[in-house]
Order: structure tokens, then sequence, then C-alpha cells
């Protein structure tokens, strides 16, 4: 049981998947930070400053005890959380399609650049001499015709 297991971690799939954990997981703290750091306070002063967060539907208002002590806290809708969250949400989403455009944009002129360097190389080895060969028999048996 020990060897089965020890050859399905050290599969090459496993490894991957756990090498593309760890770099998800540092790739969404980038993110994160560009998003709440950077950018939420630019959408921020958009808005003229507004807090989403703070914004709130109050069900039922905290009561205080006379020494102004919370007896029982508010009881309150959260709906600007949830403001936050859908906003940043659509920047995360932005985000990660700009960089998955970049990255496909790069990636197809790596694939070009390739595919010439093959062409070229193709181009530069001569036919084998057996084709050369079959070649001229094909052209003179055409000329017989």
């Amino acid at each position: 049981m020990w060897k089965e297991f020890k050859a399905f971690i050290l599969r090459g799939n496993v490894m991957d998947l756990a090498i593309a954990v760890v770099m998800a997981t540092a790739f969404t703290a980038i993110v994160n930070s560009l998003v709440k750091d950077i950018i939420m306070p630019c959408i921020g002063m958009l808005t003229s400053g507004i807090d989403f967060a703070s914004m709130k539907y109050v069900l039922k208002a905290a009561t205080l005890t006379s020494v102004g002590v919370i007896d029982k806290p508010e009881v309150a809708i959260g709906y600007g959380i949830l403001i936050n969250a859908i906003i940043q949400f659509l920047v995360i989403a932005i985000v990660i399609f700009l960089v998955v455009k970049i990255i496909n944009k790069a990636r197809a002129k790596s694939d070009a650049i390739a595919k010439k360097k093959a062409e070229e190389a193709a181009a530069a080895v001569p036919p084998a001499a057996d084709i050369v060969l079959l070649t001229e028999i094909r052209d003179l048996l055409k000329t017989q015709k």
C-alpha cells in the first residue's frame, strides 16, 4: 500500500497540481492586493468616498443599558458588504482577463516565432537523394505521355 501511495504522490499530475495550487495562492495575494490597495481606493474617489461596507438596513436597533453599554446588538442586513464583494469580484475578473489576454498574446507570438524557425529549418534541409530520384522519374514519365 505504501508503494502505491508513493507512486501516486510522485506521479507528474499530482506534483503539477500541487505546484499550481501554490502558484494560484501567491497570484491570489497579488490580485487581492492590487484590488484592495490600488483599484478600490480609486473607485472610492470616483464615488465621492462612499463607504459601501457601512451601508445597511437596520431591522431592529441596538438597545443600550442605562450606563450606555449595548444590551442587545442591532439586527441589520449589510447590503453594502455585498456591493463591495460584487465590485471586487468584477475588478478581479477584469484583472485576470487582462493577465490571461497578455499571456495568450505572448504565447501566440512565441508560437509564431517557433513556427517560423521550424519552416526555415525545413526549407534549409535539401530533399533526400531517393526523393530527388523519384521526382526525376516522375517528371520523365510525364514527358513520355
